[in-house]
């Protein structure tokens, strides 16, 4: 129940392995979220917990064309982490050899050899972490291409289709759309998005997780010149430029209802992001700005999302809280979804992600 990444994925592996499958998208299959984000595939900056998910993720990356029959644009440009000042660089140390233990390798530049490397980048940056094997995509096309490769395998997508009621009884789960479609199911996946906790609710547990709308800004196109895509320690801007040259950034949180479904940005953020952008990187300043954006994403109080089964419902999965970088992470959760779901086990370590970890009733 949600066309997003994540439920796409599971709708392709799950029809692959021979398993009946109908995915429930409300709108349209990879318009909220998993469309909308900045298109980075980064491994490096994340919470330990993640680490392993991405790296098994990343090898699906790789043989996407294959996976989906379609390209995505990714392209593996690098993720340069960069310090805000000398202190930074101590945090970059530290995490570098945390996830070195997990299998991670990223290379640390100080300033003369960051400069040396990227002569673009403005001198007064004191460091950087860079991890050579991330990337970038075009979040646009994934949502779609995973939808059309998942109703290729044999998945019932279906958009359009708002579940207005979903229930447990002694054969399973009932489902019934607002156009009146009734569907039972022996399995439901809660793949709704910053609308997961609606599905969770109905079977007495939650994530702790409020509504954000990160929002994204694209420049006219330029010489290409910026290779890596660009994060900065403590967040507040990622930015990566695409072969066509436009430059794409993303900075601070717009407006969201997720009632209504509707969300805009702040003009404060873009100009702030702006700024920023051109201290990072001083040759584009004489660039102008052709479109902002924004969307409706979950953030969870932890900031790392759920992912697993209930604790209450049997045959209840959820995975759901990306807290705004999901995007990397969506091919494998749909993939480990297909295993719990046909093997009731996965090889990926998902403990951390389980919705007790909010003390939800019965789930701890």
């Amino acid at each position: 129940m949600g066309g997003g990444l994540a439920g796409c994925s599971a709708a392709l592996h799950l029809a692959g392995r021979g398993i009946p499958t109908v995915l429930l998208e409300k709108g349209q299959v990879g318009a909220q979220a998993s469309g909308v984000n900045f298109g980075g595939v980064r491994q490096q900056g994340r919470h330990l917990a993640e680490v392993p998910l991405a790296l098994r993720s990343r090898a699906l990356w790789a043989r996407m064309a294959e996976l989906v029959g379609e390209d995505l644009e990714f392209r593996v440009t690098g993720h340069l982490r960069l310090a805000r000042h000398a202190e930074d660089m101590a945090l970059l140390e530290r995490y570098a050899a945390d996830v070195a233990a997990l299998g991670l390798p990223l290379q640390l530049l100080g300033g003369n050899a960051l400069r040396e490397r990227f002569p673009w980048l403005s001198p007064a940056i004191p460091g950087a972490s860079f991890c050579a094997s991330d990337g970038q995509a075009n979040p646009r096309l994934a949502g779609p291409a995973f939808g059309r490769a998942a109703r290729r395998a044999g998945a019932d997508v279906r958009e359009g289709e708002e579940a207005v009621a979903v229930e447990r009884d002694g054969r399973g789960f009932r489902t019934v759309t607002a156009a009146g479609l009734e569907l039972r199911s022996r399995v439901l996946l809660n793949t709704a998005g910053a609308w997961g906790n609606r599905i969770a609710e109905r079977f007495g547990e939650k994530a702790a997780m409020r509504t954000i709308a990160p929002q994204m800004v694209v420049t006219e196109p330029a010489p290409h010149v910026v290779q890596p895509v660009l994060g900065i320690v403590g967040g507040a801007i990622y930015l990566r430029q695409i072969e066509r040259g436009n430059v794409i950034f993303g900075t601070g949180d717009g407006i969201a209802d997720i009632a209504t479904t509707r969300h805009h940005v702040l003009p404060a953020n873009t100009l702030a992001g702006a700024a920023i952008a051109c201290h990072l990187v001083p040759h584009l300043a004489p660039l102008q700005i052709i479109r902002v954006w924004t969307g409706i994403e979950g953030e969870t109080e932890d900031f790392i999302p759920v992912i697993g089964p209930s604790g209450t419902t049997p045959g209840l999965f959820h995975a759901y809280g990306f807290s705004g970088h999901g995007f990397q992470l969506g091919p494998v959760v749909g993939l480990i979804l297909s295993e719990l779901v046909a093997e009731g086990r996965t090889e990926s370590p998902i403990a951390p992600f389980a919705i007790g970890r909010f003390g939800s009733p019965g789930s701890r």
